[in-house]
C-alpha cells in the first residue's frame, strides 16, 4: 500500500520499519497521518511473518515534533474529541501489536511525538533526541495518552513535573529516567535498531509474542494473577513445534530454525 505521509518498508525478513514522512512539518501528526498510521499498524499486525516493528521519523531534526498545531487551532470541542480519540486509537493499536515495537527517536519527540515513543515497547534514542509533553504551553493537556503512559514509564512525580512544566528532556536525562533504554550516535541509530531487531527475529516468534503479552498484561494484574498468566503461557508453549525445535537445537548444539508454529 502507498502512503502519503508514511513509509512502510521491510529492510530484512520479518523486520518492518515505519517512518513518519512529513519532514517539512517536522513529521507532525495530523488527522490524515493518524489515519495512515492506523492502516500501517493494522497491516503489520495482520502479517504473520512480522517479527519486529521499528518506528522513526524522516529527516534529522524530528522523530515527531508533535501534533499539527495549525490543524488544531480552530477545532471545536467535538472536533478535538474526535482527534484525541483517533490519536488514542493509534497508540493503543501500536501498544497492542503482538510483536515488539522499538522507537528510534532521531530528534524532537514532543507532544504527540513523545506519546508515540511512549506507545513503543522501548526506545533507542539518538544523542540529538529531545522528549517532552509541552501541551500546557498551548493551554491544553496531553491528548494521546501522554499523562498515562508517562507515569507508567517514569513514575507519578516525574510525570507530573514534566506535563505541568512542559520541560524538555534531552537524551542523557531520558536514559537516566527511563524514557530511553539506550542512547547512540545519530549516524548509528538505524543500525542499532536493526541489530536489536535481527536479534529478536532470530528467536522463537511465538515465545517472543507470549513474553510481550505476559509483560504487558501483567502490568494491570496482581502478582499472583500475573504469575498464573505466565504459567499458562509457559505450559501452552510445550504444544508448539517451536518448543521442540528450540530445545532440540540446543541439545544438538546447532542454530534453531523456528517456524512460528
Amino acid at each position: 500500500m502507498n502512503y502519503e505521509n508514511l513509509l512502510l518498508e521491510q529492510p530484512a525478513p520479518g523486520i518492518f520499519c515505519l517512518t513518519v514522512n512529513r519532514p517539512k512539518a517536522l513529521n507532525a501528526l495530523n488527522a490524515a497521518t493518524l489515519a495512515e498510521l492506523a492502516q500501517a499498524i493494522a497491516a503489520v499486525s495482520a502479517n504473520t511473518a512480522a517479527r519486529v516493528l521499528l518506528i522513526t521519523g524522516a529527516g534529522d531534526k524530528a522523530f515527531v515534533a508533535g501534533a499539527d498545531i495549525a490543524a488544531m487551532r480552530d477545532m471545536t470541542e467535538e472536533q478535538a474529541l474526535a482527534f484525541s480519540q483517533a490519536g488514542m486509537s493509534v497508540m493503543h493499536a501500536l501498544e497492542a501489536l503482538p510483536v515488539p515495537v522499538i522507537g528510534l527517536v532521531n530528534g524532537y519527540a514532543l507532544g504527540g511525538g513523545c506519546e508515540l515513543a511512549l506507545a513503543c515497547d522501548w526506545v533507542i534514542a539518538s544523542e540529538r533526541a529531545v522528549f517532552g509533553q509541552p501541551e500546557v504551553n498551548l493551554g491544553i493537556p496531553p491528548g494521546f495518552g501522554g499523562t498515562q503512559r508517562l507515569l507508567r514509564r517514569v513514575g507519578t512525580a516525574r510525570a507530573l513535573e514534566l506535563v505541568t512544566t512542559g520541560r524538555q528532556v534531552r537524551a542523557d536525562e531520558a536514559l537516566r529516567i527511563g524514557l530511553a533504554t539506550q542512547v547512540v550516535a545519530p549516524d548509528t541509530l538505524m543500525e542499532c535498531g536493526l541489530s536489536a531487531a535481527r536479534t529478536i527475529a532470530a528467536k522463537g516468534p511465538l515465545a517472543v509474542r507470549d513474553a510481550k503479552r505476559a509483560v504487558q498484561q501483567g502490568q494491570s494484574l496482581g502478582l499472583a494473577e500475573g504469575c498464573a498468566l505466565e504459567t499458562a503461557l509457559f505450559a501452552a508453549a510445550f504444544g508448539t513445534s517451536d518448543q521442540r525445535e528450540g530445545m532440540g537445537a540446543f541439545l544438538d548444539k546447532r542454530a534453531p530454525q523456528f517456524s512460528g508454529r
